[in-house]
């Protein structure tokens, strides 16, 4: 076998929410479809943080096991670290995306396995200025006032939050269990003609994937999600080209 025909696998290295089922659905979903095109290959590493309801007491004390998990998936050498809730960097305060990524990557280092680190919180953000919105719908899992922290964290970010719902579930777990395929119709009783993109779901536990195709034929717009601005950015920190077949605007390669 030739150095040119052996296939690059990555390690990917998820911190995830103990109730959180999705993370590790649609991401290696995304770059198991990407396999069917690109070369690379990957492997899915966890280190789990508790929580159970999707409040801001239990999003704060779980987001103190975060340096936990970053030192325990640096023991495993992987090579990109996500940490996989928005909520849960967003209740922090503005900005605070790039403080956990920083202090978790310095942990990382600390080990020995320096691990580059990425946010879904920053992921998205980003995602947006990559994709050149401006004004952008948001459809989120949550109750409403962490629904308005989460929107108030994107307005932050220079972000116009045309319209946005929240669809008030405080369970975690049942989150991961809303079906996708009725995101459509909650988008279509919104007001997307003003928004340059749509965030079809602010949170990597809400499964939305199947949808996203969908919802830009049926808008007209570029759709986002948490998990697929996640994916986005492991690929760019990676330094592979951000392909995946079927996952929107953001991974179709027009960026």
């Amino acid at each position: 076998m030739t150095e040119s025909t052996v296939q690059k696998v990555f390690r990917i290295g998820q911190i995830v929410p103990s109730s959180n089922t999705t993370m590790e659905t649609e991401i290696p979903a995304m770059l198991a479809a990407r396999q069917l095109v690109r070369p690379e290959r990957f492997t899915f590493h966890s280190s789990r943080m508790r929580m159970k309801k999707v409040v801001k007491e239990e999003l704060a004390a779980m987001d103190a096991e975060s340096d936990r998990c970053a030192v325990e998936l640096s023991d495993a050498r992987v090579d990109v670290l996500g940490y996989a809730c928005l909520v849960a960097i967003m209740a922090m305060g503005h900005g605070y995306h790039r403080v956990s990524e920083q202090r978790l990557q310095a942990h990382t280092a600390e080990n020995g396995g320096d691990a580059s680190v990425i946010t879904s919180a920053g992921a998205l953000v980003d995602a947006l200025k990559v994709m050149g919105a401006k004004r952008i719908a948001v459809v989120a899992p949550y109750m409403k006032p962490l629904t308005e922290l989460v929107v108030d964290y994107i307005r932050n970010e220079g972000y116009e939050v045309v319209d946005y719902r929240a669809l008030e579930i405080p369970d975690n777990l049942e989150v991961g269990r809303h079906d996708p395929a009725k995101l459509p119709e909650i988008v279509a009783q919104m007001n997307t003609a003003d928004a340059d993109v749509i965030v079809l779901s602010a949170c990597v536990q809400m499964p939305s994937l199947p949808a996203v195709a969908k919802v830009e034929a049926m808008t007209g717009k570029p759709v986002v999600t948490a998990a697929v601005a996640t994916t986005y950015a492991l690929l760019k920190r990676l330094g592979l080209e951000p392909v995946v077949p079927g996952a929107g605007a953001l991974l179709s390669g027009a960026y």
